[in-house]
């Protein structure tokens, strides 16, 4: 039999790492009401500011992707 192979699944997205955080009560209270108000998790809002950080400081790396897309997709047309 001859012919190309049947193409496998396409690159799989990297799996998000998972890290236990430990905050002052305060601290959380604050973020989580600054997240609301961007209409962000918490965990999004820490994501936002650490990769702001990191861009300030020059250390994001370039290879980084963006931000995944929170809430609804978008409507597609018909």
């Amino acid at each position: 039999m001859t012919g190309s192979p049947a193409p496998g699944p396409g690159p799989r997205p990297q799996q998000r790492k998972q890290v236990l955080l430990r905050l002052d009560p305060a601290v959380y209270d604050a973020l989580a009401r600054w997240a609301g108000d961007e209409l962000r998790s918490a965990n999004a809002q820490i994501e936002f500011l650490l990769r702001r950080a990191l861009d300030g400081a020059g250390r994001l790396p370039k290879d980084t992707g963006p931000l995944p897309r929170r809430g609804r997709p978008p409507v597609s047309e018909p």
